[in-house]
């Protein structure tokens, strides 16, 4: 793996949630509610809840990354699930950070589909080898991406993860 990354900016984040939510937009697709991959999706998610004006959000915890480039054998879904009742005619809008390998996206993806009307996917970046051929990018690149959320190391120690316990 290169050393090489992108580096975004609290400032570049906001400039390329808008052109995402734009992307979504443009192309007339209106989502009901935008579905959260966290954690990265979360500010994504939010984000294009307010630029595309949709209330409706919700979260699905997946862990599959355990440090940089480094990953579990296969995403795995973790409790609270999301529970769709009554979004038949729904239309979703699966939001995360990056697709990267893709998998998670592909896990969450299809886990929606048949409990929604349509399933559409947003991220900010898209690696040439994702499973997933997202619906809205913001930008393609095959560099390991510095977030300004997560490039500094956390000040306290969190909750352990579901699957370390």
């Amino acid at each position: 793996m290169s050393n090489e990354r992108e580096d975004m900016s609290f400032d570049t984040y906001g400039k390329a949630v808008r052109q995402l939510a734009q992307l979504v937009a443009d192309d007339g697709y209106r989502p009901d509610m935008i579905l959260s991959i966290a954690r990265g999706g979360l500010f994504v998610a939010g984000s294009l809840g307010y630029a595309l004006g949709v209330k409706n959000l919700y979260v699905m915890n997946v862990e599959y990354y355990t440090g940089v480039d480094q990953r579990l054998d296969v995403p795995v879904m973790l409790p609270p699930y999301v529970d769709f009742v009554d979004t038949d005619a729904a239309n979703i809008l699966v939001a995360d950070d990056v697709a990267d390998t893709g998998h998670t996206l592909e896990l969450v993806r299809d886990f929606c589909v048949g409990k929604v009307s349509e399933v559409r996917t947003a991220v900010l970046y898209e690696k040439p080898q994702s499973v997933v051929k997202c619906d809205y990018v913001w930008k393609h690149t095959d560099l390991w991406i510095e977030f300004p959320w997560s490039k500094e190391p956390p000040l306290a120690q969190g909750q352990t993860n579901v699957l370390d316990a």
